[in-house]
């Protein structure tokens, strides 16, 4: 299935995992999507949006106002979608997605999206099995939510278990076969 035409939204979150969005926003346009792209402040740490910008063609949104004091409309962000990924998700944006916290921009977006949502998470095995993510991640499936499992194998903290966010190509079938459906 083809994303030509197809307009996502990337929300990402503070996590290592991070990286990977570079890879996954050049394989999206690659694949003829428009891809939007929505940071949290502590994803600004682990990968630029200047980089982001520059791959997606678009503007990166960090905040609800731009650097010249321009008020970013979420709603309007978030009904020009077609799909929301949420990559990676990290425990802390995973409660808040499950509890209806809006604290920053992406949020906002969320909270105001009509379109499918898809969370691919990315914690350390222990975070990941903690109780507290395991219904979090029930609850989100709740809503209509689709989550990508996160992968087993090497972590940021040199354990290996469960928790790495999926690969690029991963997430890219599981967003063509969205489409698919």
């Amino acid at each position: 299935m083809s994303l030509q035409g197809k307009k996502i939204i990337i929300g990402i979150t503070g996590g290592i995992a991070a990286y990977k969005m570079n890879y996954l926003v050049r394989d999206l346009i690659k694949s003829g999507a428009e891809v939007k792209i929505v940071m949290t402040k502590s994803a600004e740490d682990f990968v630029s949006p200047l980089t982001l910008s520059t791959l997606s063609k678009n503007k990166v949104y960090t905040d609800i106002y731009d650097e010249n004091k321009s008020w970013n409309n979420h709603v309007e962000l978030a009904l020009w979608a077609d799909l929301m990924l949420i990559a990676p998700c990290t425990a802390n944006t995973l409660a808040k997605i499950t509890n209806g916290l809006c604290d920053n921009f992406l949020m906002a977006v969320y909270m105001s999206a009509k379109c499918p949502v898809i969370i691919a998470p990315a914690m350390d095995l222990d975070m990941y099995a903690h109780p507290t993510v395991l219904k979090n991640l029930t609850t989100a499936e709740s809503f209509g939510h689709k989550i990508i499992p996160a992968e087993f194998g090497e972590l940021a903290s040199g354990l290996v278990g469960q928790g790495r966010l999926a690969e690029p190509s991963t997430i890219l079938s599981v967003l063509e076969n969205q489409f698919a459906e």
